[in-house]
């Protein structure tokens, strides 16, 4: 009898200790926000080169969208965008870094996908962009449309999703073809260039960047199709629900903050404002930056640092960028598009 009550009392300690530590979130204290702050800098994952995502000038400066998150996500801690390390890593690379430590935050052109969490242990927090998987074909393939590119060669970056959905739309459609799979995009991409394969398929905002980095990019061109659906976004760790929720209202935010109509140059006037919804942003009310482990200006230093969600769109990849591609899918909910973010209330 005394045996068997102590094998209970060890069984009912243990499943103590277990609810204690999987059942509710943990606190931030000791986390990766502690870590950023003592540290003094964020450390953010970036692409190794992406025209309008993340690319670094003959100065050593990065721009580009993907980098501008990451400077917002610094501006809201250290009131201080340029507090940012970058770290440029590949599309293999990339999960491997992030879970081992070696960034805080991975901001580079990721899609969102149920293995990623689930088997990786990561959390997306939310979508930034809006993406689809396409072609890109040399104007010497005589093909309008993806479904007319039987027999071809076709390069791919291994180990992505881009890979996955080339092997799913081919044979769903029956269409025969020659894989040609390379360790990078600079590789694939190069290859296409040098015509070891005529096609070349990637997210069709990444198609846009690599078609200006040809000899001749008006002699390519991208087939209208999209073959997938490419939510990207930020990524964090899943260990540290504290710095996910943080990271995913900075995204927020700058969504929220273009609805609201506050930009990089009018936060005067709405530190000013009298408006409620106005005045939570800006932390005037509410108390939402306690509740992140900040003080409550974290919202409008992120714009005022990056601008909201349309300007570092525009400025990055819209109709007046290099790129030149129309905001489509990723203009607010409001105005014909999907861009929708929860209240700050």
């Amino acid at each position: 009898m005394l045996n068997a009550a102590k094998t209970y009392l060890r069984s009912a300690l243990a499943c103590f200790a277990a609810v204690t530590l999987w059942g509710a979130p943990q606190p931030a204290a000791a986390g990766t926000l502690d870590t950023v702050r003592q540290r003094g800098n964020l450390q953010c994952g970036v692409s190794e080169g992406l025209i309008g995502f993340s690319e670094k000038d003959a100065q050593g400066a990065w721009s580009g969208f993907d980098v501008d998150f990451c400077r917002a996500v610094a501006a809201a801690i250290f009131d201080d965008p340029a507090k940012v390390s970058f770290v440029p890593l590949s599309a293999s690379q990339r999960f491997d870094a992030l879970r081992a430590g070696q960034v805080d935050l991975l901001s580079r052109n990721s899609s969102w996908t149920l293995a990623r969490e689930a088997e990786l242990g990561l959390s997306f927090a939310g979508v930034t962009y809006h993406d689809g998987q396409g072609f890109m074909i040399m104007k010497s393939v005589t093909a309008t449309s993806a479904l007319e590119l039987d027999r071809t060669k076709i390069c791919v970056e291994a180990g992505t999703t881009t890979q996955l959905n080339l092997s799913d739309f081919l044979r769903s459609n029956s269409i025969t073809y020659e894989e040609r799979a390379f360790p990078t995009a600079a590789a694939a991409l190069a290859a296409f260039q040098a015509g070891e394969c005529n096609v070349l398929t990637r997210d069709q905002s990444a198609l846009y960047a690599e078609r200006l980095k040809l000899p001749r990019p008006a002699d390519a061109v991208i087939l209208p199709d999209v073959i997938s659906k490419e939510p990207l976004g930020p990524v964090t760790r899943g260990d540290d629900f504290a710095w996910f929720t943080f990271v995913k209202w900075v995204n927020f935010a700058l969504v929220n903050a273009e609805e609201l109509g506050i930009t990089s140059t009018n936060t005067a006037e709405a530190l000013a404002s009298a408006k409620p919804d106005v005045r939570r942003f800006i932390g005037a009310e509410g108390g939402f930056g306690k509740m992140l482990g900040l003080d409550n200006a974290w919202a409008i230093r992120a714009v005022k640092a990056v601008g909201n969600y349309s300007e570092l769109y525009e400025r990055n990849l819209g109709v007046k960028s290099r790129l030149g591609i129309p905001r489509g899918l990723n203009q607010l909910w409001s105005m014909g598009g999907i861009l929708y973010a929860p209240p700050l209330r």
